[in-house]
């Protein structure tokens, strides 16, 4: 018998399987791209280790600086407008 969810799955989505003859950088670039894939199967929960999660930006710094935080702060001493 054939599932009707199958018949609707478009065969473009679905990643194919790492080809096993790609160089270590390839064969991660691939392996990423299945989990991101699983990632958005409602209720799986996809793990990746330290290094792949950076690489995809997890880690990422894009907080202010001290310096852009102080500059942006209307309630410095030396503002004309915004403080008493």
């Amino acid at each position: 018998m054939n599932n009707p969810a199958d018949d609707e799955t478009n065969p473009e989505m679905i990643p194919a399987i790492p080809d096993p003859g790609l160089n270590d950088r390839e064969m991660r670039r691939q392996v990423i791209a299945l989990k991101l894939f699983d990632a958005q199967t409602p209720g799986f929960q996809a793990e990746f280790d330290p290094d792949e999660a950076e690489l995809l930006g997890a880690f990422r710094e894009e907080a202010l600086s001290e310096t852009d935080a102080l500059d942006s702060s209307i309630d410095q001493s030396g503002s004309a407008e915004g403080g008493h």
